[in-house]
């Protein structure tokens, strides 16, 4: 195992613990992910810092609770090897966290208004991620969620479908691949765009998916141009914007404009910075 990897193994650690803990419950699914965990890293056990980590999550969980206290000596010792070995920036090493808190929360298959709470602080506490995939699809996902304050069958299938985005589900024991296919094309677009987005006209680069509700696009195409921004058809690698029409409809979904929303993740994905934007937000801009 390479320094990449071993940092990566302790990052992932570090998320788990935070987002196993983040409804201050243990049940018997997220010890056996936190074993897990420990298995996989069975061939360096004996090796620094993992000799010192292994036996402290073990001792941690074998009394089927997780405290704060025993939480904190194991991120202490997680935290002192990160600082004396950067191999990852910062971002790259925030990402992996929250990765890392995606799977414990996901961890027993559930997810409750407590994690989505306790994730969407660390979110704001972590507001450098901001444009870094996926910061803001995870944030938007889960502020729409949580707006009401009860999350239902559809929603809870939502999320799980959007986390398992970010989990090698290879290295986990109790999360599997079954029906989460399926639960993604049902998954709708409003969870993936950014919540009030800055939204910079003049020398930006556009694009439009889907039918506007107010405009036909040839009309969008002119009002951009006409505000000193750049209008394209499709997507390239240096738009910045790409602008999701609704047409009064509250059930769009990926499968509606898949092509469009998968290229601008996957460039996303691959560190553009690319704002997906409600059309909401962009009729605003032009009036601000």
């Amino acid at each position: 195992m390479g320094k990449a990897e071993f940092e990566k193994a302790l990052h992932t650690l570090k998320g788990l613990l935070l987002g196993i803990h983040a409804d201050r419950k243990l049940n018997i699914n997220e010890i056996e992910e936190l074993q897990h965990w420990c298995m996989l890293q069975n061939d360096h056990k004996n090796m620094h810092p993992f000799k010192e980590i292994i036996p402290l999550v073990i001792q941690s969980i074998e009394d089927g609770i997780l405290s704060t206290d025993e939480i904190n000596d194991v991120l202490w010792v997680v935290n002192s090897y990160s600082k004396e070995n950067n191999y990852y920036d910062l971002i790259t090493h925030d990402i992996q966290i929250l990765h890392g808190i995606l799977h414990g929360i996901l961890s027993d298959n559930k997810i409750n208004e407590k994690e989505l709470v306790s994730l969407r602080n660390w979110l704001i506490d972590n507001d450098h991620l901001e444009s870094t995939y996926p910061y803001d699809e995870v944030y938007s996902m889960i502020s729409n969620v949580l707006e009401d304050g009860i999350i239902d069958e559809k929603e809870h299938k939502f999320l799980k479908a959007f986390f398992t985005d970010f989990i090698d589900t290879t290295a986990s024991l109790n999360i599997h691949d079954v029906d989460i296919e399926e639960m993604k094309k049902e998954m709708r677009i409003s969870g993936i765009c950014a919540i009030d987005p800055n939204i910079e006209l003049r020398d930006s680069v556009f694009c439009f998916t889907g039918e506007s509700s107010k405009m036909k696009r040839n009309e969008i195409k002119n009002v951009i141009e006409d505000k000193g921004g750049i209008f394209k058809n499709n997507i390239v690698n240096n738009l910045n914007y790409l602008i999701v029409g609704d047409n009064n409809n509250p059930c769009w979904t990926f499968s509606c404009y898949g092509r469009k929303i998968e290229k601008a993740i996957g460039l996303r994905k691959k560190g553009k910075q690319i704002v997906i934007a409600h059309e909401v937000d962009f009729w605003d801009a032009l009036v601000e």
